[in-house]
């Protein structure tokens, strides 16, 4: 964890402390928007940048560089941890992980391997540690992890799907192999995000994109558990914890039982809503729909507008979107957005107090 940060904006909204402004950052803000990074693909795919420390650095930092976001968060890929576990998978561009062998059965599972995080994944410690350096206490940096069920989805149905039917099917015609799966899989992810904040992580989002696909009754059964664990195994640790979901608005309380100090939404709920149900005691990260930076900005303003109303002036908002930035998106609307957030949400009151 960084002790010299000269932007805390960020850390301390996720702590639901005073701010001098809303802190913004997005999903995927390293990514296919930027013309900088889309040059840099056309040299390496994804996980051979993975395995780059100086390439993950400077990726991580343009961003940051360029429109002054709060905070910055390791590129990489969620599926990252399976490779040591004996999966093969290739990142197919447009369209995501693909498995070469689905794991459909117990015998599958049983498979897997057990992960030495340090020799099997000590590459992604190197990039964290080569990125904070980059950083030099601009921002903090946020490390991340796929969530065992959003992971477990890609495995069993061996690429991205619109029902999971192969995954709500093994869940309930095998729980027993469903419970094994989940179990290997939280032991890597709670060991992964330790890693990642030894090296220098300052906060770390648990993504779990796909759980929406669950009603509540079966998320508390077959999932609840499994991400509680993972807040848990991180509770030492002293670093704001992010909860993120897709289509989870029938899901919030559940997913505020597993824990973490921050929620995060997608737009299909309004901020005050979401705060209602899960209570004050959480921040709230979002929740921009990703599709409004595509339009005209009068309409991109009103949406802006229409979030910070909902957030309220509440100390615990971060700024985000509700999912991953839009790859056709204009980086000039990126610049206006973090703009309009710092310059609306301004305090100078609060500013000469943390002055």
């Amino acid at each position: 964890m960084s002790t010299d940060l000269r932007n805390r904006r960020f850390l301390d909204a996720c702590r639901r402390q005073p701010t001098d402004c809303t802190p913004v950052w997005i999903m995927r803000q390293a990514g296919r928007y930027l013309p900088e990074y889309r040059a840099l693909r056309r040299q390496y795919d994804l996980l051979t940048v993975s395995r780059m420390p100086e390439l993950v650095a400077e990726i991580v930092t343009l961003p940051v560089r360029r429109f002054g976001f709060d905070a910055a968060i390791l590129f990489g890929d969620i599926m990252l941890p399976v490779a040591p576990m004996g999966v093969d998978f290739t990142i197919e561009e447009q369209v995501g992980p693909i498995i070469a062998s689905p794991l459909r059965t117990r015998s599958d599972i049983a498979r897997l391997r057990s992960v030495d995080v340090e020799r099997g994944l000590g590459y992604v410690a190197q990039t964290m540690q080569a990125s904070v350096a980059a950083l030099d206490g601009q921002v903090p940096m946020i490390g991340f992890a796929g969530a065992p069920f959003t992971v477990a989805s890609y495995l069993v149905e061996g690429r991205p799907s619109r029902d999971f039917r192969h995954t709500r099917a093994l869940m309930f015609s095998d729980p027993a192999a469903w419970h094994d799966l989940m179990e290997r899989l939280t032991r890597v992810t709670i060991d992964y995000l330790r890693l990642q904040i030894a090296a220098g992580a300052d906060a770390v989002q648990l993504f779990d994109s796909w759980v929406g696909c669950l009603n509540a009754a079966d998320y508390r059964e077959f999932v609840l558990p499994y991400s509680r664990q993972v807040f848990d195994g991180l509770a030492d640790t002293s670093v704001p914890r992010i909860h993120f979901g897709v289509g989870t608005s029938t899901l919030l309380e559940a997913m505020a039982e597993a824990g973490g100090e921050v929620m995060g939404v997608d737009w299909r709920i309004p901020l005050g809503d979401a705060w209602r149900r899960i209570g004050d005691d959480f921040a709230i990260q979002g929740n921009l729909d990703p599709a409004r930076l595509l339009a005209p900005r009068p309409a991109l303003e009103g949406a802006v507008d229409a979030v910070l109303g909902e957030a309220a002036g509440r100390s615990g908002h971060v700024f985000n979107l509700g999912h991953g930035i839009l790859p056709d998106t204009p980086v000039e609307n990126v610049e206006w957005l973090v703009a309009v957030v710092h310059e609306r949400t301004a305090h100078p009151a609060a500013a000469a107090v943390l002055e």
